[in-house]
């Protein structure tokens, strides 16, 4: 069984209990590591507030060479990580090769931005006075990561933590924890308990980092069900929080579209990872008179795609995570196809493959919103079409969600592209280029979708907090009413 990563160490679990871990393709336990308990955390949380103090006194250049250390150990270990990511979460190869290759990235782009980070000098009310606006580190910050995509999404949270001066707990989805523990490798250049690793269950080891007092920050990405567990549990100490939630992202297919372009767009961003994305697309609107041959297309390459282990460089699609995704994707087409939806392709287990998770990418029509896959978060390889007669119509199809994580368009019209990023309440909106990340650039969600935003500067500003200094030279003494003005 696998140790937990504490102050530089490996160390036993407490409880000495483990969590199997299994390989989604083919069921089998590929590895068992500790299911961490409360004395697990706060060890970790005493070695990262132990450390904290000297982190945070770090200079930013030398934070800096050392985030950039990080990079390239994720960068010389693409191959080893990769295959691991592969058999634990099922995701194909090349996939998880460029998710390495992304979080990579990630910790270059915040090794630069903490590098160059600053406060900034205000007006002052007198020449004696010096105002100062300064940018400083919460302390432990607790990251609690999803199994989709565990190592770039805990470089999203780690990095600008680390960037800003903060000291880390990190607790991995306990379906994926291997990826999570072969990172310690990456951070052993760092100072003993500047990042610490627990596995576990949310209950056992996540509810006890979230109301760990040392802990100042939580950044969670799941689902919403546990992100309101995790509002409720730190508001009693009024923690900053930091929560990736759910989606349910529509893509507007204009009449204007080029299907030779759409219809791949939509295919990759509905069954990317076997639509297991949080800004994976899960609704679909095509305006109705292009609808029948996008319908037609889109069903005929949903059907190329070829099913199968992540490690075979022929697969497109892996399998589903577990068994309990795989049922509610299921159930959300049972649903849909009782109510009436028409299932072009797909809607079943592939025949043939008695052993993994799988289920063959799905195209549907005749779906309305009063269908559970148009209302619920399905996170699955479904590709649910609706048609649509007017831009108005579109755009409050796509409103139509308590959701707001992502949006989606295909048009050339640039008075179409203006409405949309003016009218779609979403966080990222992407335009004629599905799902690109851009390190620069903020990701988040309005609505059920979440709160903050993860990337670009704003995703440093996350882990920060303002501090206002207002600095007298002189210190003369002042009337009572001063600064007031009042005169005589």
């Amino acid at each position: 069984m696998r140790q937990l990563w504490i102050d530089g160490r490996w160390i036993p679990g407490l409880t000495g209990d483990a969590i199997a871990v299994h390989d989604p393709a083919t069921e089998e336990i590929i590895d068992t590591v500790p299911a961490g308990g409360p004395a697990d955390v706060a060890a970790a949380v005493a070695a990262a507030s132990r450390a904290f103090d000297t982190w945070r006194r770090t200079p930013a250049v030398t934070r800096a060479e050392l985030i950039h250390e990080i990079a390239a150990r994720l960068t010389a270990r693409t191959d080893e990580l990769a295959a691991l990511l592969t058999r634990e979460g099922g995701k194909p190869l090349v996939e998880n090769r460029d998710e390495i290759g992304w979080s990579a990235a990630c910790f270059r782009y915040y090794a630069e931005l903490g590098r160059h980070s600053r406060g900034r000098v205000i007006p002052s009310i007198e020449a004696s006075q010096l105002s100062l606006v300064l940018k400083e580190p919460y302390g432990v910050v607790g990251t609690i990561v999803p199994w989709n995509y565990p190592i770039l999404l805990m470089a999203w949270k780690v990095a600008p933590a680390l960037a800003a001066g903060n000291t880390v707990v990190l607790k991995p989805s306990e379906m994926t924890p291997l990826s999570a523990l072969a990172c310690a490798a990456i951070f052993e250049h760092l100072p003993p308990g500047v990042v610490n690793i627990v596995t576990g269950y949310g209950a056992a080891a996540g509810e006890p980092l979230v109301t760990d007092a040392r802990v100042r920050v939580i950044a969670f990405t799941g689902s919403l069900e546990t992100g309101r567990r995790i509002a409720r549990l730190a508001s009693d100490q009024m923690k900053k929080l930091h929560l990736e939630l759910g989606g349910k992202d529509a893509f507007i297919v204009a009449e204007d579209a080029n299907l030779e372009v759409a219809v791949p767009g939509v295919a990759w961003a509905s069954l990317l990872n076997a639509g297991q994305v949080c800004t994976g697309t899960e609704r679909v609107y095509v305006h109705e008179r292009i609808a029948p041959a996008f319908v037609e297309r889109i069903a005929d390459y949903a059907r190329s795609l070829r099913l199968g282990s992540g490690l075979d460089p022929h697969t497109d699609i892996g399998p589903m995570i577990g068994p309990t995704y795989r049922a509610k994707v299921e159930a959300h087409v049972e649903d849909a196809r009782a109510r009436g939806a028409r299932i072009v392709t797909g809607g079943r287990r592939p025949p043939g493959m008695g052993s993994g998770y799988f289920y063959e990418p799905t195209v549907l029509t005749g779906v309305d919103h009063s269908m559970r896959i148009m209302r619920e978060e399905t996170f699955g390889p479904t590709i649910p079409i609706m048609t649509f007669r007017t831009l108005d119509e579109a755009i409050a199809l796509a409103n139509d969600s308590p959701f707001g994580l992502g949006a989606n368009l295909y048009s050339y019209d640039a008075r179409t592209v203006k409405r949309f990023y003016e009218e779609v309440q979403a966080g990222t909106l992407w335009v004629n280029d599905p799902l690109t990340d851009n390190d620069a650039g903020p990701f988040g969600g309005m609505k059920l979708s979440g709160l903050g935003r993860e990337l670009g500067e704003e995703g440093l500003d996350e882990f920060r907090q303002t501090k206002h200094l207002h600095w007298d030279f002189e210190g003369e003494a002042k009337p009572w009413w001063y600064p007031y003005g009042r005169e005589g």
